[in-house]
């Protein structure tokens, strides 16, 4: 479970920003705040994964806050989002290590994708610390943040973001090939369905197809995520 703290000091954003990290599977809001000071001490007393900031706060800005956050040695990852679009802001927040960077206002699906990017960025560094990664693996860690982006306009249709995300899910959590059947045993789908949408992502180079040959009858297809 990746642990979020949301910053924002719109009351009302700030909710409805937990509640979109709160639909999606793997994530966990573990507070709000509403002030750079606010966020400072809930994070001294309960580090997080990921902090969603935004720029604009009453105290100070997102970045100041992020600089003070890496001064006191406080170990989070940072998505700013916030309405903040000048390139130089951008830029700074590039310069302070922010993985993201999401402008407002936004949908949820918009943040979803950045949410499912940031996890599988995590998956990837998953493992031992001090193990040597080789250059092709580099460069799929730095490439899965930056194609983060929505689904929904590059899906065939009949293809929906939510349920194609299911799907994903089902599989990042297994960390192994599945076949239709047991993606649907684990999605609540229909064998049918979740065979459709495996299939689309084969072709879409997200998933890699292996056959399983058994005694008698065809070979069983099994999916596994790609290496990205």
């Amino acid at each position: 479970m990746i642990d979020v703290l949301v910053v924002d000091d719109d009351f009302r954003v700030a909710d409805v920003h937990a509640a979109y990290v709160a639909k999606i599977p793997g994530f966990r809001v573990t507070g709000t705040a509403h002030s750079a000071g606010e966020a400072l001490a809930l994070l001294e007393r309960a580090p997080v994964d990921l902090v969603l900031l935004d720029h604009h706060l009453p105290d100070e800005s997102g970045l100041a806050l992020v600089r003070r956050l890496r001064d006191a040695g406080i170990a989070c990852d940072v998505m700013m989002v916030t309405a903040a679009r000048d390139v130089s802001t951008v830029h700074a927040a590039m310069q302070h290590g922010a993985l993201q960077y999401l402008v407002k206002p936004f949908s949820f699906g918009g943040l979803r994708a950045k949410l499912t990017a940031y996890a599988e960025l995590r998956h990837a560094l998953a493992g031992p610390a001090a193990r040597e990664a080789c250059q092709d693996e580099v460069d799929r860690m730095f490439a899965t943040l930056r194609t983060a982006s929505s689904p929904t306009a590059t899906l065939p249709k009949g293809h929906s973001a939510p349920t194609t995300d299911l799907v994903l899910g089902a599989l990042r959590r297994a960390g192994r090939a599945l076949s239709a059947q047991e993606v649907a045993e684990e999605t609540g789908l229909s064998r049918s369905t979740a065979q459709r949408y495996l299939k689309q992502l084969a072709r879409d180079s997200r998933l890699r197809l292996s056959l399983r040959y058994g005694d008698t009858g065809r070979p069983e297809h099994r999916y596994v995520l790609a290496a990205r």
